[in-house]
């Protein structure tokens, strides 16, 4: 049985690094490990209660939920836009901690990691992004870290699965991630 690892990145940008990274988290996983992108963020409304009632909540908000209750574990990769998380990932958050006490979060391991311009790689997004997962009821991995420092200049014209540093960090953020998860998907 393969355990499924849902992956949600925080910039909708085509060429964006974290999303660079994501798809190298897909071609790295080991054997036994299924490495989902989610795709649709950007088509997911904002979080309001008024459309949050059952029979009413938007497709793509309930496109997310399936996705995250049918995953073992979910891997954040967020940028950081102006020292904090991006919203399209904060609003993934907040659809996905709903209904409360009920929410696709529950008790699953998520996992945050990241690039970014800057020379700290995103820690304070990240930092962020786990703190609302938390809240959210997620079982936040805080031992497993990867920030990525000066992304523009690192993945200009090396794709993340082709840097060999990254390439190791990044699977064995995975294998990792798999390791608390696996107990999720027996």
């Amino acid at each position: 049985m393969s355990v499924r690892i849902l992956a949600l990145v925080g910039s909708l940008r085509a060429g964006s690094h974290n999303r660079q990274l994501a798809e190298a988290a897909v071609k790295l996983a080991p054997e036994g490990v299924d490495v989902q992108l989610y795709e649709g963020l950007a088509e997911i409304p904002f979080y309001n209660e008024d459309i949050d009632v059952e029979g009413t909540v938007p497709a793509a908000a309930t496109r997310l939920r399936e996705a995250a209750l049918a995953a073992d574990a979910l891997l954040l990769f967020t940028p950081e836009y102006n020292g904090t998380i991006p919203a399209v990932l904060k609003n993934a958050i907040d659809w996905l901690s709903r209904p409360y006490g009920a929410g696709a979060l529950g008790g699953k391991p998520v996992a945050v990691v990241g690039t970014a311009f800057g020379q700290y790689g995103g820690v304070w997004a990240q930092d962020e992004a786990r703190k609302a997962l938390g809240i959210a009821g997620a079982t936040v991995l805080e031992d497993i870290k990867l920030s990525i420092p000066g992304s523009v200049t690192r993945f200009a014209e090396t794709h993340p699965v082709d840097d060999a540093e990254v390439a190791a960090q990044l699977t064995e953020v995975v294998a990792r991630v798999h390791g608390q998860a696996a107990p999720q998907a027996a």
